[in-house]
């Protein structure tokens, strides 16, 4: 299902200008949200940094036109993946921006599985950097390259996703999703500075964390200290919170952890709240 100017589609398939800078030079953001019984989860966060996002890269975003778009898409099912991708439209050639330009916004629905949420799964460290210099490393941008080659490299090593490390060698992110490192009753995660995205599910961990008996807290973590973790594990919107049970060849005890099992269950409880559907309907 696309929603593209005002009106929703079937399929996904819908005319592009050939010169969109969307396209041509990955000029543009875009975000993915869950939707449970009609309804967004955590909507506000999502169009927020969307249009922060947008605002950071110079591209004008109209706040409730994509609200109007989730929602649309929202309605035509009970668990949706929603992908909100807005461009800076169509240019002259060359990398320079256009003074007025004119965006493109459209979004795609596509069915969820219950079954992903909350499934644990291994992790590959990639030797690819993440260019924490890079203000566009703090932001969903169409530019996702390296994570592609990663998430390759990742499928041939029979794990899930890539762990990314910074060009400082510090931990910084999965391919599709932020860290966090149990590390005794303190839960630590990669500051933004490292190259890390504000995802929506970490800001909303680490909000749960002290309601878990966890102290949550941003700092630079290097490799040997997910390895030496109590437990590890992944967020993002679709997978909630996905315990890992390796890095490489180190095998890790996350997904039995009792912390791990309260921030679960926190973070049902909220998602639930947010769509205003039961928890059993979250995962």
């Amino acid at each position: 299902m696309l929603w593209r100017d005002g009106a929703l589609l079937p399929g996904t398939t819908a005319p592009l200008d050939h010169t969109d800078r969307g396209l041509t030079l990955g000029d543009g953001l875009f975000d993915t949200a869950l939707a449970l019984g009609g309804r967004v989860a955590f909507e506000d966060a999502h169009i927020a940094r969307l249009v922060a996002s947008a605002d950071t890269l110079g591209i004008p975003a109209d706040a409730e036109r994509i609200r109007g778009a989730m929602r649309a898409l929202a309605g035509q099912g009970e668990r949706l993946a929603i992908r909100t991708t807005l461009t800076r439209g169509s240019g002259p050639r060359g990398l320079k921006p256009p003074d007025a330009p004119n965006p493109t916004l459209f979004a795609t629905a596509a069915v969820s599985t219950r079954a992903a949420s909350f499934a644990p799964l291994r992790l590959w460290p990639t030797a690819i950097a993440r260019n924490d210099t890079s203000p566009a490393s703090r932001l969903k941008t169409l530019g996702y390259g390296d994570a592609v080659l990663a998430a390759r490299e990742a499928a041939a090593a029979g794990c899930d996703e890539a762990l990314f490390r910074n060009t400082r060698g510090r931990v910084a992110c999965a391919g599709t999703g932020n860290l966090f490192a149990l590390l005794g009753t303190t839960l630590v995660t990669p500051p933004l500075g490292d190259g890390v995205l504000a995802g929506i599910v970490r800001a909303e961990v680490l909000g749960l964390a002290a309601g878990c008996g966890l102290r949550a807290e941003e700092r630079s973590l290097g490799l040997p200290d997910l390895l030496g973790a109590e437990a590890v594990f992944l967020t993002n919107s679709l997978r909630l919170l996905a315990p890992v049970t390796a890095i490489g060849d180190t095998a890790l005890a996350s997904d039995g952890h009792p912390a791990v099992g309260r921030l679960k269950a926190a973070l049902r409880a909220r998602a639930a709240q947010s769509c205003g559907v039961t928890e059993d309907a979250v995962a």
